[in-house]
């Protein structure tokens, strides 16, 4: 019985890292093309790092928001078969 929640808990941080990984991965890039041309023009507005980086951010969101959707629903059928499993067997 350990062992499956162990399984269940590793499940749940993989399925976390696969659906947050790519809009980090977009923030990273973003800031740091942001600071390169900082960097380049010499231009510290605060407003320039966050600005585009918020909407840039926000509009990748919602174009995989489906894709993220898709991930959740197969993943939480998933555990509710193994809560039913679980259920079954005590």
């Amino acid at each position: 019985m350990n062992f499956d929640l162990i399984s269940i808990a590793q499940g749940t941080v993989k399925i976390i890292l696969i659906l947050g990984l790519p809009s980090l991965l977009v923030s990273m890039i973003i800031g740091l093309t942001i600071s390169i041309f900082q960097a380049v023009t010499q231009v510290s507005d605060a407003s320039l790092s966050f600005v585009p980086k918020m909407v840039i951010v926000s509009i990748f969101i919602l174009i995989t928001l489906p894709w993220v959707g898709d991930h959740l629903f197969e993943y939480t059928e998933n555990l509710w078969g193994q809560i039913l499993i679980f259920g079954d067997n005590s």
